[in-house]
């Protein structure tokens, strides 16, 4: 298997690796010659879901780009499984549906944004370069309806380290600062600009913290949060 550096953990490093998942070969084609032509690395395209999947597995990508409307295999199920088997791997949805039941699947399943094929190209790339360092990326909109969805989440029971466990991990006074300020639902940039630190730090505190909670990705992370009132603090 292809090793890759996450682009989060090397901010120098260039160019992003990308993956374009999509069955319409005239658009597949569009886009990935868009992110070529911009300084992207296409390390590889898939028409399919069970394409989609072993090709991801073999080449690594930094970032897949994915339409969820695949034969063989639907995208949420091509997202749950790339995201597993390589947590630090970054999913942009692509898709021409804005249907909320749609979006919010996506991200349940580990998808870091969800952007709308109508979008431009210059937002496309935009939105790839964003998500190769963590941010979510939504079309303007779906921002607020994936947060209330995270909300929701945070009402139900589940399992989640307990910071008041004797022998449960400390954040440090950053972390849960840069916590809460996830929880709220801004952006690595927001959060940078908001604690006049840089983007790179914030990245580093997050990934500390997923770590020291056995946390996986964002959605879980904003969940924890949530369950513990720190987006009202």
């Amino acid at each position: 298997m292809t090793q890759r550096q996450d682009p989060a953990q090397d901010p120098v490093r260039d160019p992003i690796r990308v993956m374009v998942v999509d069955d319409h070969p005239m658009w597949r084609d569009a886009v990935a010659r868009d992110l070529a032509e911009s300084g992207f690395e296409v390390v590889a395209t898939a028409g399919d879901g069970e394409q989609a999947v072993r090709r991801a597995k073999a080449v690594a990508p930094d970032v897949l780009v994915l339409d969820l409307n695949l034969p063989a295999k639907p995208g949420v199920q091509v997202c749950k499984e790339l995201v597993a088997h390589d947590p630090a791997l970054r999913v942009l949805v692509l898709s021409a549906s804005g249907e909320h039941a749609d979006v919010l699947e996506a991200v349940k399943s580990g998808a870091t944004g969800y952007l709308l094929k109508s979008a431009s190209t210059a937002e496309l790339l935009d939105a790839v370069r964003r998500t190769a360092v963590g941010d979510p990326v939504f079309t303007p909109g779906l921002a607020g309806l994936v947060l209330g969805e995270y909300r929701r989440l945070a009402s139900e029971p589940a399992p989640a380290p307990d910071a008041d466990v004797p022998g449960a991990p400390r954040l440090t006074e950053r972390e849960t600062e840069v916590l809460r300020l996830v929880a709220k639902g801004l952006s690595y940039k927001q959060i940078a600009e908001r604690l006049v630190i840089s983007h790179r730090t914030v990245q580093n505190h997050v990934q500390n913290t997923l770590g020291k909670l056995q946390l996986h990705n964002r959605v879980e992370l904003v969940r924890y949060a949530i369950e513990r009132g720190l987006d009202d603090a």
